[in-house]
């Protein structure tokens, strides 16, 4: 985790996002709500915090920024901004086989149209369903239908990422992840460029880490200097 990595120089917030881990959830889901997680959990550290988003959370984080939150600096990883045109029907089509599944109560089935998405078989998709971990990812699948709305269906807001006053970190990794062979690095890359394009205020930087995931051994050094005004 990239929180123990950083309490040595920096108090750190850890919090669970709406309808996952020990947070709550009461519909119907906005993006506006989250926004107002967010900025609770901002009150709560003092009024004004740094921000670090991956993922989708990288996505929600920007949005924040966009929406005038209380963010010093903010460092985003690995934001999944569909680009390429491909990658932009491929998003699409995704979201409409969640929206169905969900829809229609078929829970393991957008978890599974959610593996598609990554490049995983339907073999790797059944040993998965086999798994003794599947129960515990199941119950949040109904969040992917959040990250989604976060992302929305158009790639990068540039426009709202050009009225982000703070000076923000887009932050990708130089190797691809075994695991999302669909979702290469250069997709990442791509998603990394247009956001960084649109941005006023920005460092774009690439590491050397291992996959999707947050590895705080290569992503904590340059997080660290960044936030310290490095």
């Amino acid at each position: 985790m990239l929180m123990p990595a950083l309490a040595d120089e920096f108090t750190v917030h850890n919090y669970a996002r709406r309808g996952r881990g020990g947070s709550g959830d009461t519909p119907p889901y906005t993006v506006r709500r989250e926004l107002e997680d967010l900025a609770a959990v901002l009150d709560a550290a003092g009024g004004e915090a740094h921000v670090f988003g991956a993922s989708s959370g990288a996505a929600l984080a920007l949005e924040a920024a966009a929406a005038g939150l209380p963010i010093a600096r903010l460092v985003v990883y690995d934001v999944p901004y569909s680009v390429a045109e491909d990658a932009v029907e491929r998003w699409r089509a995704y979201r409409t086989e969640l929206d169905e599944a969900l829809a229609q109560g078929r829970i393991d089935e957008a978890l599974a149209a959610f593996m598609r998405l990554g490049g995983a078989s339907d073999e790797e998709i059944a040993g998965a369903r086999a798994a003794p971990f599947w129960d515990g990812v199941l119950a949040l699948a109904p969040t992917l239908a959040y990250d989604a709305a976060v992302l929305g269906d158009d790639g990068p807001p540039s426009g709202r990422l050009a009225t982000i006053r703070q000076k923000t970190m887009v932050l990708t990794r130089s190797t691809s992840d075994p695991y999302m062979r669909t979702l290469p690095v250069e997709f990442f890359a791509a998603a990394a460029d247009a956001v960084a394009a649109a941005l006023p205020h920005v460092v774009r930087h690439t590491i050397d880490a291992p996959g999707h995931a947050v590895d705080a051994a290569a992503v904590a050094p340059p997080v660290r200097a960044f936030l310290a005004g490095q």
